[in-house]
């Protein structure tokens, strides 16, 4: 999600995507992806933050760089007790929805309140509890977002009234994947009644592999833009399939999620299989949503910096010893080997000894060696072993690698 030169906040996303040096066709489809991205994409992240605080050994004197994308796991970061998360995003909607869950934190002091309007977000007291105690806290530019309306004309606050989680792509990519299922009689939610990790095993293999052999299916992901929704640009299509056909891919991440984990602790399939958190209080939530880690969030968010920029930028713009955990997601996938040396040679020039960096790729190895020069790299010692379990333990299942590179020295 960076660019190598300064951007507007008009064109941030499209120098992080379309591909300069690309044929005209693949151009075309990166404008389309750019252009859908500028909505919004994730009203939850999809990365596991409980497998990045084990792998980033996060402490008080960590000083976090992340990407904010729907903004769960820099709010959950602060159960670790950081020294500073900074936050930043391309995507204006994303940043208006950080701000929105950091006011909503802030102001609504009952934890009953608080799950209604973040966790269900779909009752409609919402638009109510946001006019009369969010909208005064807000700052202008988030304000005017929410208030202002969609490509179909409804108000965008409106949103936490009919299930944000449902809402952006990723949710109407959700959405269509339930359609789908549907026709071929399937109810994903079903998958969330097991008992064991062995019945959702049986259940996945009786009801859900199957349907990867439709002929619709297979034509359906064959394409790059089917995959606009899970925020897959075209580069990364082609780096997530490699030599395997598209559906066996995805078959092959959505069995970990159905299976490689009990359903009972993973909110990520929830997402998947409900299009929403459960209901009951058992249910499972992202760290900084549960009931015995919201006081702690709230006391430490004055520690968290939101800001619509981008991260290669703002490295550049920050002293040695800045930072010392830098979170990447997944957008490396979007980069040029030129974006990629950028960004590396200035974390390399930021990042004291011991300082650690944590991304996700589409395919399974680490997309660096080959691509970034090895003077770069040889500043960093690559943690395989940490690396593998953060892999292994990642719930949202959706990625091939979690990868861990600490600075030498």
């Amino acid at each position: 999600m960076t660019a190598t030169a300064p951007a507007t906040k008009a064109n941030l996303i499209d120098g992080a995507v379309v591909r300069r040096e690309a044929r005209a066709g693949a151009r075309l489809l990166d404008k389309a992806f750019a252009l859908a991205f500028k909505g919004l994409v994730y009203a939850q992240i999809w990365e596991d933050p409980v497998a990045d605080m084990e792998a980033l050994a996060l402490d008080a004197d960590s000083r976090i760089l992340t990407i904010a994308s729907g903004g769960c796991n820099a709010l959950s970061y602060l159960t670790a007790n950081p020294a500073s998360v900074t936050v930043v995003d391309l995507n204006t909607a994303h940043v208006a929805l950080n701000k929105l869950k950091h006011v909503a934190i802030r102001e609504l002091t009952t934890y009953a309140e608080l799950r209604r309007f973040i966790a269900e977000a779909d009752h409609p007291s919402n638009v109510a509890i946001y006019r009369e105690r969010l909208a005064p806290h807000l700052d202008e530019t988030t304000r005017r977002y929410w208030e202002g309306r969609d490509l179909v004309g409804r108000r965008r606050i409106r949103a936490f009234t009919r299930g944000i989680y449902k809402q952006g792509l990723l949710g109407g990519f959700i959405g269509a994947a339930h359609m789908i299922a549907r026709l071929y009689r399937l109810d994903p939610a079903e998958i969330l009644g097991a008992e064991s990790v062995e019945e959702q095993r049986r259940l996945f293999d009786e009801r859900f592999a199957p349907v990867f052999e439709r002929r619709l299916v297979r034509w359906l992901t064959n394409h790059p833009a089917s995959l606009f929704g899970l925020g897959i640009p075209p580069a990364q299509y082609d780096a997530l399939g490699g030599e395997q056909r598209m559906a066996d891919v995805l078959r092959a991440r959505l069995e970990k999620l159905a299976c490689g984990f009990p359903v009972n602790d993973n909110y990520f399939a929830w997402q998947a299989f409900s299009r929403g958190y459960g209901r009951t209080c058992e249910a499972p939530l992202p760290p900084y949503l549960q009931r015995d880690n919201i006081q702690a969030v709230r006391d430490r968010l004055e520690r968290v910096q939101v800001e619509h920029a981008n991260f290669t930028e703002t490295v550049r713009a920050s002293d040695h010893g800045a930072f010392d955990r830098f979170i990447l997601l997944d957008a490396q996938d979007w980069m040029s080997d030129t974006q990629l040396t950028d960004l590396w040679h200035e974390m390399t020039r930021v990042a004291a000894p011991g300082a650690r960096v944590l991304f996700r790729t589409a395919a399974e190895p680490s997309l660096l060696p080959g691509r970034v020069p090895d003077a770069i790299l040889d500043c960093w010692h690559y943690r395989e072993d940490e690396s593998r379990r953060a892999t292994e333990a990642d719930r949202s299942s959706i990625y091939g690698g979690v990868h861990l590179y600490v600075r030498k020295g």
